[in-house]
């Protein structure tokens, strides 16, 4: 009897972190659009304003556990965004050695057009799949977002 790779736990950690990456880098690539003048965000920076467009306006020091990253990177990735006009940096109403991060509508749209391009994309290769694979994709869809989300 041939054993497969993903019989064992390890083997399915394996093929899953193969595949996800993969799969995460062609959407990544989907993420820009050629010809079009827009700015190249880094992953960090594009996830970072994608939060914030999703979540609402935060402190940096809010954003950079929610990204999961050292408060000093973040600053970094606040400045790029900034200087993108991609978004504003205000007073904390009852904090005033606090700022406020808000997407500007020019970062509302950047993230609004690269999700339908990356929407898109991955929707025509759903498309190429039989609907048992896509039923399997749907059942898995919860487990890989609690996956993610550990």
């Amino acid at each position: 009897m041939t054993s497969t790779p993903t019989r064992s736990d390890a083997g399915l950690a394996s093929t899953l972190r193969i595949s996800v990456s993969r799969l995460a880098r062609r959407l990544r690539v989907e993420r820009i659009a050629p010809g079009q003048v827009e700015p190249v965000l880094s992953d960090t920076q594009f996830t970072a304003l994608a939060t914030l467009e999703k979540h609402g306006p935060m402190s940096p020091g809010e954003l950079a556990g929610h990204e999961r990253v050292q408060p000093p990177s973040m600053t970094r990735v606040v400045a790029a965004l900034e200087e993108w006009q991609l978004v504003t940096r205000t007073a904390h109403a009852s904090d005033r050695r606090q700022v406020v991060l808000t997407v500007t509508s020019a970062g509302r749209d950047l993230v609004a057009r690269a999700r339908r391009r990356r929407d898109a994309w991955l929707a025509k290769r759903l498309t190429e799949l039989t609907p048992q694979e896509r039923a399997t994709l749907r059942a898995a869809a919860p487990i890989l977002e609690k996956l993610s989300q550990s």
